[in-house]
């Protein structure tokens, strides 16, 4: 098993240091569980860092923002996995994939749901449960948007994807009836199933927030808060949206928000010099969106007015889940929360505008690994601060517990980056590794090398980010010595996936 494949640790923190990060204190006795912080986290499904404290300057989103000015914002953030599923589980097991069963959708079903319960936890939210914490899930945390195992034409089951993680789990389906229906859901209560995928991928409801699935997950998420702010125990309130996942549907109001026509498309709506298309995909999920009003594909891009369309469409809905976000910090300042409440806001993906040929995630390019993490500790220094030492989703884990002061126990890929929060001006070099397409891809602050077992060639890809920051041209074959430096870190990344080392 790997661990620790950071390439440089400069910097050394005392355990006392450490411990000055967060406010809380050991708890050893049920009346003194209060002393730890609460937390709150919020997961957005296919999030790309189009954010305006990122740099976006036409996205409008106030509330993440405010969050990431109050706390500390991570700008190379990368997932170890572009989809949704197997992302999600390396967040929550704080592990890498091992096997290919671990990069799709399907790992909750396979390897927790319905496990029994081990030594080793099912995940930092089980850790969390294990030493006193009051566990609540709200909408899509794992895979499932309502924590239970079932396709996404059948009736809900009894199956929980995450068994001994959660003291409740609680989603509202409204009009939509089941889960699925609901995230793949349209204004009038019907969804991408029910009209057998004769759908457009996008929609400007004229509906009010809670005319879509999210909220809905809002207004529990705000009713949970007021019932946990009562209990005995600190509380760990696990929230996920959905949007801006396919279908782009927003209430109209989040799409006035906009004038489409000064919107940007992609700057590199094109396939790389020496990029093989076996390294993309053919949009596959937006394509099933059948009443698309063009299809995509990586023989030709799409019209400048659809594309604008489209990115018009991506936008409003980041606007309406930053409204419902909003509507959850508003909450925890009205409760006084604050002072004791860690919140951490966590892109599962970036996702492709258009960005080589493609529209969605599953790559191993940039746009599809990169996105945001927020995190705001109270008490702590560091505010407004941006953080851009590389950091992985496996590192969200350990940076939790130690947080929390709970102890980890398990044995996890990940690194905490509290030292890197109390000193957001901390030097170090990391890297970050990401698997996807029979391929392991590693960024580095520099550069990003990726490796594909397969046959279509070429195998190396090689993308310097200081002089080519949008991967338009792979660069192995003309910068040989930085491949050979770097192929033996990305190596070490080989976590048995691809055979061994």
């Amino acid at each position: 098993m790997i661990k620790n494949v950071k390439l440089v640790r400069i910097y050394y923190f005392t355990a006392v240091l450490l411990v000055t990060i967060v406010s809380c204190k050991p708890n050893n006795t049920k009346g003194e569980t209060k002393s730890k912080p609460n937390v709150v986290f919020i997961a957005v499904d296919d999030l790309r860092p189009d954010l305006g404290v990122y740099g976006n300057e036409f996205v409008q989103t106030p509330n993440m923002d405010k969050l990431a000015q109050q706390g500390v914002f991570f700008t190379n953030h990368y997932v170890q996995v572009p989809t949704c599923g197997a992302s999600r589980y390396s967040l929550i097991t704080g592990l890498r994939p091992r096997k290919k069963s671990q990069l799709g959708n399907n790992i909750f079903a396979q390897e927790v749901a319905n496990q029994p319960e081990k030594t080793a936890p099912e995940s930092f939210v089980h850790q969390l449960r294990r030493n006193g914490y009051y566990t609540v899930g709200i909408g899509k945390i794992s895979h499932s948007v309502d924590g239970l195992v079932y396709g996404y034409e059948e009736e809900p089951s009894t199956k929980k994807e995450m068994p001994h993680s959660w003291d409740e789990f609680h989603f509202n389906s409204g009009k939509w009836g089941t889960g699925w229906n609901a995230f793949f859901g349209y204004a009038d209560g019907e969804n991408r199933q029910s009209l057998k995928r004769q759908v457009k991928p996008y929609e400007m409801g004229a509906v009010d927030d809670k005319g879509y699935p999210d909220g809905l997950t809002a207004e529990l998420a705000v009713k949970k808060l007021a019932e946990l702010k009562n209990k005995k125990q600190s509380f760990f309130l696990g929230v996920g949206f959905f949007k801006p996942h396919l279908p782009f549907n927003a209430p109209k109001k989040y799409w006035d928000l906009y004038n489409r026509e000064t919107l940007p498309l992609s700057p590199n709506p094109f396939i790389g010099e020496g990029v093989n298309q076996a390294s993309l995909q053919s949009s596959g999920e937006f394509n099933g969106y059948q009443l698309t009003d063009e299809k995509a594909g990586l023989k030709s891009k799409l019209s400048d007015d659809y594309s604008r369309k489209l990115v018009h469409a991506y936008y409003a809905s980041i606007s309406y889940v930053d409204a419902q976000i909003g509507k959850v910090l508003d909450e925890i300042k009205a409760l006084e929360l604050e002072e004791n409440t860690i919140v951490v806001v966590w892109g599962d993906h970036g996702w492709n505008l258009g960005d080589h040929l493609v529209w969605g995630k599953h790559t191993l390019f940039e746009r599809s690994l990169n996105s945001p993490l927020i995190i705001k500790v109270p008490g702590t220094a560091s505010k407004n601060a941006k953080i851009e030492t590389i950091t992985e989703t496996v590192d969200i884990y350990p940076t939790i517990l130690e947080l929390c002061n709970v102890a980890s126990a398990a044995d996890i890929d990940g690194e905490s980056l509290v030292a890197s929060m109390r000193n957001p001006t901390l030097k170090k070099e990391d890297v970050a590794y990401s698997y996807y397409k029979n391929g392991i891809s590693m960024r580095t602050s520099r550069y990003r090398l990726t490796k594909y077992f397969r046959d279509a060639k070429p195998t190396i890809e090689l993308y310097d980010h200081e002089v080519d920051p949008y991967e338009t041209k792979n660069r192995a074959i003309l910068d040989t010595t930085v491949v050979n430096v770097l192929m033996p870190l990305l190596e070490k990344g080989n976590t048995g996936l691809y055979g061994s080392k």
